[in-house]
Order: C-alpha cells, then sequence, then structure tokens
C-alpha cells in the first residue's frame, strides 16, 4: 500500500470511529444497572447506590454523608443496606476507608467521631474516626 493510499484511508477511518461512538444515542448499555423498585440503582447482587444522605453536621460545619453501599443478609435470611461514610468539609471529601454502617454517627469532640461497624445487619464494633484523615481505630472490642 502506498503512502498516499494509507492517508487516504485515515479520514475514513476517523468517520468510521466518530459515528460507531455517536450510534448509542444516549441509550445505556445492556449490561448497565438499572434501578429498582427502591429508587437505588444495582449493580450486582452486593453492591447498592442510594442517593447520598447528611447523617451529621458538626458545629464546626463539616459534614458527615452516608454514600455508596452494600446489600447485607442476617443469619435469618432478613436484608439490610449497610453504607460507608465520608467526611466533607468544603470542597475536602474523604471516605472513611472499609467502613459500613447503619447508624448515624456521634460526636465525640472536636476531632473524631463514635461510630459502629455492621456486618451481616449487625454491629460488631465501635470506632473512632478521625475527622482530619478519616481513620477508625476501636473503641470497644468487637462484639461477634
Amino acid at each position: 500500500m502506498t503512502a498516499r493510499a494509507r492517508a487516504s484511508l485515515i479520514p475514513i477511518v476517523a468517520l468510521a470511529a466518530g459515528l460507531t461512538a455517536c450510534g448509542a444515542r444516549g441509550e445505556p448499555s445492556p449490561g448497565s444497572p438499572h434501578p429498582d423498585d427502591t429508587g437505588t440503582t444495582a449493580v450486582d447482587s452486593t453492591s447498592v447506590t442510594p442517593p447520598d444522605s447528611l447523617a451529621l453536621t458538626i458545629p464546626d460545619g463539616t459534614m458527615i454523608w452516608f454514600v455508596e453501599g452494600r446489600r447485607a443478609a442476617d443469619s435469618a435470611g432478613s436484608t439490610c443496606v449497610e453504607r460507608t461514610l465520608e467526611i466533607r468539609r468544603d470542597t475536602l471529601r474523604m471516605k472513611v476507608p472499609l467502613f459500613y454502617t447503619r447508624a448515624a454517627p456521634t460526636v465525640l469532640d472536636d476531632t473524631s467521631l463514635r461510630a459502629e461497624l455492621y456486618r451481616d445487619c449487625g454491629p460488631v464494633g465501635v470506632y473512632r474516626v478521625n475527622l482530619r484523615t478519616g481513620a477508625p481505630t476501636p473503641l470497644l472490642p468487637p462484639s461477634r
């Protein structure tokens, strides 16, 4: 293939790629999550995406939000949604790592929160969450 022939193929390939990208018309792909009857978006059998909701506002203006979530079930088969926590201050958004809960946290002091860790729809430990770093540390030994 000559250089001239290759050069004439570039616009054709670019046009074909552009038309392919525009062809979806805003429709979700077959594997996209679909809203379920609770208003959340099911991603798989354990992950859910309920809307963010405010859990607590600290006197200095820091807000604690419930974000993201996962489906869980207790030993009797009852299901629930356990949520993660996010600390928001001005433009900062800091997630509390690997911490799922069902209960709203409470203020311990001006630098930390008290939050319960949940697993299988039940509390398994009480933690201090540092408002500056988001790091949880155990306050009480695990109950299970």
